[in-house]
Parts: structure tokens; C-alpha cells; sequence
């Protein structure tokens, strides 16, 4: 989305990058070798393999001819998606060479999706990790943590300074936001077989037993509203396999299996409600940013996706509280004021205004 919007905005843009990507079924792969394509928005794609031995090269992340693609494209500006990979190097050596050169950076890794078993907690992220990120610290302008979690990451973990730290949202593609969202929500509840007093709630990602999807349909038992409806869009993980035969006896719940990023976006602008009561991912923001009122599960430093009273916070593993947090805004007044609200934070999250940001504009 950065990328497509520097694009927008009139700048040469190039992406350089692995070859780990997702298949057509949403699932991790590779592509089979080094390729240089342009994407749908006219950014050029430069994939790069791993060096050999590449099972150690693929963790410490060292490409083959990573220098040489910078040195062709001769950027003005290099922006480094994360810091924590081993040919921070080959970037500080470029830089050193072309001082006028700007370097940003961010951050994904936090202390929910990173650090959380003993090697990478004590040896991986503060010793490895830390090393190589520090590397840039001289050289960055900005290293944005695009949660308040990760920025926190990058001061503790990485020891990245504060005053380079800053928080920077993922958001929302505006071109991806339908115009014709009356239709589409029509369309989608027909195809469903729901009417338009219906309350449907949409939920989804990487279905794993941290997103408490399984709270959220268990919620869903504890309320039996005849009107209330679910839509789960996402890859079950081996874990949560055993959810397809409840799934299947369940009329009020529609499990759709991995959506593409279209599909998942018109099922957001069809729903009455959005509910996340796990692990974050970028439907969080997503949501938001479409103006969906929204239920999230509470963590620390991961409250920024309230604005004005357009989201509310659930324990995330209380059935319980979950339908009654549901229950209080199925066609109430309480969610008419709500949707008001999200609609007015929604331009919070919008890609063309987060692509400025990025790159200090």
C-alpha cells in the first residue's frame, strides 16, 4: 500500500525483495527463482534469492545480490520494511557511500507474534536482531512501529533511540473501498440468504487458537438471536480443524474459507459489526479505516485503533462478556451512535495519508 501510493504521488518506486510470498490458497511459499516484474500499480518488483547455504541465509536473511539491485536503482530514499534481518549491512555500506540517500524504516515484531520462545526471546531478538538494527540507527530519519507495542520493541528490544521512534498505522487501501457499498452489502446478504434487518458480524484472518475465533462462536451460542449472523473469512490453522464440523451445523454461521483481499473487504462493507477478539492483524485497521464499528480483544499498547468511541474492548476469552458486548448493539441506538462514530475516526487509517507520513511529508 506504501508503495502504491508513493507511486500515486508521482515518485520512481522500487521494490526489492525475497521470495517468500502466499499462494492462491493464502498459504506460505516460494516463488521458484529471481524474477523483476511491475506490479499491478506500476511499482517494479526486483525478487531476490537467498544466499547459499540458504536454510541459515533464509533466518539471517542475506540475499545474492542485494547491493548491486540498490546500486541500479540509485534511490533517493531507501524505506527498510523491519530492521531485523542480517543484510542491514549491505544497506548501511550503500548509504555510507551516498550520504545524501534518506533511510525510514518499521517495525512489525512485538512481544505477541515475536520473542516469545526462549531462544528468541533471550538470544534471537537482543542479540542477533539487535545487532544488525543498530547498524541503521545511524542513519535513520524515522523508524516507525506501526503499533504503540512496536514502537516500544523497537526502544527495549532493539535499543533503537526514542527521539527516532515513532508510531506510524497500518490502514486502509481508499481506492479498495467500494463506492457501491449499498449494492455490495445487498448482494452479498442475498447471496447468504440474509435480510437487511439481519445483524451480521464479520471476523477473519489467519484462523489460528489466538484469534479466539472459537470464543467468538461459542458468543455466538450464548446469544441465539435468531437475526444474528457470522461470517468467518480465513485459513483454519491444523489446530483449529476440528471447527469445520461445528461450522457445518451451525445455519448462522457462514465459514467461507481463505478470501481474497476483495472478497474479505466487500464481506467487511456488508457486516453491521466487525469482531476481533484475539491476536491483532491488519483487518484490525482495515475495519476502521472502512468505518465498520468494531469489537477488539484489549492489549497493552495495541488501543490505537479507538479514535472517538467508533470501537469498544473485550477480555477476548470470555465467552460471556463477548456476547454481552454483542448483545448491547444488535439494532440499538447504542450501535447507531457507534457507526456514527467509526465513520468520522475512519479517515484516521487511509493508506494516502499514511504514504505521506512514511516518508516524512
Amino acid at each position: 500500500m506504501l508503495t502504491k501510493y508513493h507511486k500515486k504521488m508521482g515518485h520512481t518506486v522500487t521494490v526489492i525483495a525475497s521470495l517468500y510470498t502466499f499462494n492462491e490458497n493464502g498459504k506460505e511459499s516460494y516463488l521458484s527463482g529471481p524474477s523483476e516484474y511491475d506490479d499491478a500499480n506500476g511499482v517494479h518488483v526486483i525478487r531476490l534469492a537467498y544466499k547459499r547455504p540458504v536454510k541459515v541465509f533464509s533466518i539471517l536473511r542475506r540475499f545474492k545480490g542485494l547491493r548491486e539491485s540498490i546500486e541500479r536503482v540509485q534511490p533517493d530514499i531507501i524505506f527498510s520494511h523491519n530492521v531485523s534481518y542480517s543484510d542491514t549491512t549491505v544497506v548501511v555500506d550503500y548509504l555510507r557511500c551516498h550520504p545524501h540517500v534518506k533511510l525510514y524504516a518499521d517495525n512489525h515484531a512485538d512481544y505477541i507474534n515475536s520473542a516469545r520462545n526462549c531462544l528468541s526471546r533471550n538470544i534471537l531478538h537482543p542479540i542477533i536482531w539487535r545487532h544488525y538494527s543498530k547498524k541503521l540507527e545511524p542513519y535513520l530519519i524515522r523508524c516507525y512501529g506501526v503499533t504503540p507495542m512496536r514502537c516500544r520493541f523497537l526502544k527495549e528490544m532493539y535499543h533503537i533511540k526514542a527521539g527516532l521512534v515513532e508510531f506510524l498505522p497500518m490502514g486502509v487501501d481508499d481506492e479498495a473501498i467500494p463506492d457501491n457499498r449499498i449494492v455490495i452489502r445487498t448482494n452479498i446478504r442475498k447471496k447468504l440468504g440474509l435480510t437487511e434487518d439481519d445483524f451480521l458480524v464479520v471476523t477473519g484472518g489467519k484462523i489460528d487458537r489466538l484469534k479466539n475465533t472459537h470464543v467468538l462462536i461459542k458468543a455466538m451460542d450464548i446469544l441465539n438471536v435468531e437475526h444474528l449472523h457470522l461470517i468467518i473469512c480465513g485459513t483454519l490453522t491444523p489446530e483449529m480443524d476440528y471447527l469445520k464440523t461445528i461450522l457445518d451445523s451451525k445455519p448462522h454461521i457462514h465459514y467461507l474459507g481463505w478470501c481474497s483481499a476483495e472478497e474479505v473487504m466487500n464481506y467487511m462493507v456488508a457486516a453491521d459489526l466487525a469482531c476481533f477478539p484475539g491476536t491483532h492483524s491488519t483487518l484490525w485497521e482495515q475495519s476502521v479505516g472502512i468505518g465498520v464499528p468494531a469489537i477488539f480483544k484489549r492489549w497493552p499498547e495495541m488501543e490505537h485503533v479507538y479514535v472517538n468511541g467508533n470501537c469498544r474492548f473485550v477480555k477476548g476469552e470470555n465467552a460471556n462478556e463477548l456476547a454481552d458486548a454483542i448483545g448491547e448493539l444488535i439494532n440499538t441506538n447504542k450501535y447507531k451512535e457507534m457507526l456514527s462514530l467509526a465513520q468520522i475516526a475512519s479517515t484516521n487509517f487511509r493508506y494516502s495519508v499514511i504514504a505521506k507520513r512514511a516518508i516524512g511529508l
